[in-house]
């Protein structure tokens, strides 16, 4: 076995209501819609790229396990293909943020049923969470929508399951909410109501139910808010009590993973100052004996002291798991431990001694290049808190990162365990006329990729000189594609260039103050001789663009130029720049390589940051602008005036690729609406016509940041998700 412009920073909401609705059917294999064109979607390989916040071997089936992430949905393993298969690529638009998987379980008396809870925000603007629930492990699903919100992508997703078969009787579920208290249904999951006798009060900020473990038939709850006792438990499935003797103080503050042994009746718990991912400086790790109530502290090593190069060794501890096969041995992990790396310690004797696996450990990332960062090795990991050990092998342990699932036969050789999983949240798409690649691909988190082939991953990694985290601007000059500039976050500068296609790269010589704080798009002229760069802080703070005609070596200001506003160049006229007021609905243009821009069309739809302006490819002047649910808008006269777009009614993103054979005008592609659907869509005549692309059950939530066609290859187009990775589609 293996391997959004939506913010992804945790802002607490209040309390919600907590009744919830009837279950309502949403099968995966639904029939597309009519008048779709036939395409086979697939992932463009970069392998992992994001948090897998979970991982679930079922207890009674070989072979069998699930993975939850925080943005990017739920995987079940196929054992005999070795490869993670997608669960929730149906959801749609509407439903984005149920792309969020906030707990997993299954019932081990009947290995076929699998739920999820999804919900990725409990912000005020997220919408409600949802309990998924299959008979077929996943293949269809049938969902009740809740009345509280979840956090799939919030401070604490990282902690163990939150949703639990009751282990007295198949038919009652448990859910732990983060604002809304403990949940139980007892029909399946159909329907919620708080659970009676709960002993603990949630508030608004804090994490609520951290875990749900059963220990025999008694289910235990780690709860997260502080203030007093944070473990309970339950052994009728009525009356709930605080665990005596439970360790407290600042190093077992939050409860955050529970293993169970059932061979020594033990229960192992795993404890932080802090919910986690990040803000751990300290952390504990406790065992209980469940049959006579003894506590005994089992930490591997107590953070606070000091690495060989002088700095503060703090972390907390994550992840746990227990060898089904043999009794008193466990895995626990620690967590943000960024001075001397995070490890996985491993005991045979119930916790009396431990050794660090990290030390012995051979990472082999030659699948996944992209791991190594820049540096000549890869760590061993980062967030470390999914953590699982199969329950058929006891050398078969896997545990998730920040990017991405490393597995090992051997407790010594590692190797990423992530074919099939792909959770980049992508923010660029490029697509040369020619050369080596046909994409180059820009994400948050792991910066830009150059992809020679679409199904592996990227063989020189992430580009570097520098390295930069999430990428801002990703830009290719029209009539010289061999010139490719980017921009993004990072620590050693926030832009480079190149001269091969974007293979390699060099950085500017000189970059605005600006850029180290709040970097933002960037465009190269026609010729690659001009530069405009954009510059946007990324709490929405926009600043004066800049330009260069030094190829970076120094900058201006452009007064002119529309702040926060994305530079766009004319494909066939190097002289001349485009640019959309958002705030004012005003597009300005410069017919001097950027030194000025005037305003031209005027009273366009304003207000939305994420309208887009994107330039027909080998046309001079012929401008089409993205304004959501206001419709599409073109120019041919270079933004002089603006007709709307019929056919259309609503457009997110567009882009263009190849013409169709006879077609004298390249292919459109649209994420957006010609009626009620949001979805993806092609037009081979100018935007007269359009043929839906995809299908019910290829929908990936959210998907309008960018998407572009391959100018080589006709019908063939690349999208862009937040939290699935890059899909490509071809006709079939």
């Amino acid at each position: 076995m293996f391997a959004s412009s939506l913010s992804r920073r945790a802002v607490l909401a209040g309390a919600a209501a907590v009744a919830a609705v009837a279950g309502v059917p949403v099968l995966a294999g639904q029939a597309s819609a009519a008048g779709s064109s036939a395409y086979r979607w697939r992932n463009v390989v970069i392998g992992g790229t994001g948090f897998i916040t979970g991982v679930l071997f079922h207890p009674r089936v070989r072979g069998l396990a699930y993975a939850r992430t925080d943005i990017g949905g739920a995987y079940r393993w196929d054992d005999r293909r070795d490869r993670w298969v997608p669960l929730l690529d149906h959801i749609g638009w509407d439903d984005w943020n149920l792309l969020g998987v906030e707990a997993m379980a299954v019932d081990p008396a009947h290995p076929d049923r699998l739920y999820l809870a999804c919900g990725t925000y409990a912000q005020s603007w997220g919408s409600n969470g949802a309990v998924l629930r299959s008979d077929d492990r996943g293949a269809t699903w049938r969902r009740t929508d809740l009345t509280v919100k979840l956090g799939a992508n919030e401070d604490g997703r990282g902690a163990g399951e939150r949703l639990l078969v009751d282990p007295r009787d198949s038919d009652t579920l448990w859910l732990g909410t983060r604002h809304d208290g403990l949940l139980r249904s007892t029909d399946r999951g159909a329907t919620w109501a708080p659970a009676t006798g709960f002993p603990a009060t949630p508030s608004a900020t804090g994490q609520g139910v951290t875990f749900l473990v059963a220990a025999g038939r008694t289910v235990y709850a780690g709860w997260g808010d502080g203030g007093g006792a944070n473990l309970f438990r339950t052994a009728d499935g009525t009356t709930w009590e605080a665990v005596p003797g439970q360790p407290s103080g600042t190093a077992a503050r939050v409860p955050i993973r529970a293993a169970y042994d059932r061979h020594t009746r033990e229960l192992y718990v795993t404890y932080a100052d802090a919910p986690g991912p990040n803000g751990q400086s300290d952390g504990s790790v406790h065992k209980l004996r469940t049959a006579g109530g003894g506590w005994t502290e089992v930490t591997p090593v107590k953070p606070g002291g000091t690495t060989e190069e002088g700095s503060a060794d703090t972390f907390g501890y994550g992840g746990v798991a227990v060898d089904a096969r043999r009794p008193g041995t466990v895995v626990v992990s620690t967590n943000n431990r960024w001075a001397a790396v995070d490890t996985l310690y491993r005991s045979t004797d119930g916790g009396r001694s431990w050794r660090s696996l990290k030390d012995t450990a051979v990472l082999d990332v030659s699948e996944t290049p992209y791991l190594e960062w820049g540096e000549d090795k890869p760590k061993f990991g980062w967030w470390i808190q999914a953590l699982a050990l199969d329950p058929y092998d006891s050398e078969h342990l896997v545990y998730g990162t920040g990017a991405t699932l490393y597995g090992t036969r051997d407790l010594r050789h590692w190797a990423p365990r992530i074919r099939g999983l792909e959770e980049a949240s992508v923010t660029q798409l490029v697509s040369p006329p020619a050369g080596r690649a046909h994409l180059i691909s820009g994400s948050r988190d792991i910066g830009v990729m150059y992809h020679e082939r679409l199904t592996s991953s990227p063989a020189h990694g992430m580009a570097t000189n520098p390295v930069l985290g999430s990428a801002t601007g990703l830009a290719q000059a029209a009539r010289r594609p061999a010139y490719v500039v980017r921009a993004g976050w990072g620590e050693n500068g926030n832009g480079a260039y190149s001269h091969d296609g974007g293979r390699t790269w060099a950085p500017f010589a000189a970059q605005p103050s600006l850029a180290e704080d709040a970097p933002g798009p960037i465009a190269a002229n026609a010729d690659g001789s001009v530069l405009l760069w954009s510059f946007v802080h990324w709490d929405g703070t926009k600043y004066p663009a800049h330009r260069s005609a030094d190829n970076g070596a120094t900058w201006s200001e452009i007064p002119t130029f529309p702040k926060g506003a994305t530079p766009v160049a004319d494909p066939a006229d190097p002289a001349l720049f485009y640019a959309y007021d958002t705030d004012t609905g005003t597009l300005l243009a410069s017919t001097d390589k950027g030194r000025s821009f005037t305003a031209r069309a005027t009273g366009l739809p304003s207000g939305d940051s994420q309208f887009k302006l994107a330039a027909a490819p080998g046309r001079s002047g012929d401008l089409w602008l993205s304004t959501k649910g206001n419709g599409l808008y073109r120019s041919t006269d270079g933004g002089g005036s603006f007709a709307k777009v019929e056919s259309c009614r609503a457009s997110h993103t567009l882009g263009f690729g190849k013409a169709a054979a006879g077609a004298g005008y390249p292919a459109v592609y649209l994420v957006g609406s010609t009626e009620a659907i949001t979805a993806v869509y092609r037009s081979d005549d100018e935007a007269r016509t359009w043929v839906r692309i995809n299908d019910d059950d290829h929908q990936w939530g959210w998907t309008g940041e960018t998407i572009t066609g391959d100018p080589r290859v006709y019908g063939r187009v690349y999208l862009a998700t937040n939290g699935r990775g890059i899909q490509y589609g071809e006709p079939v």
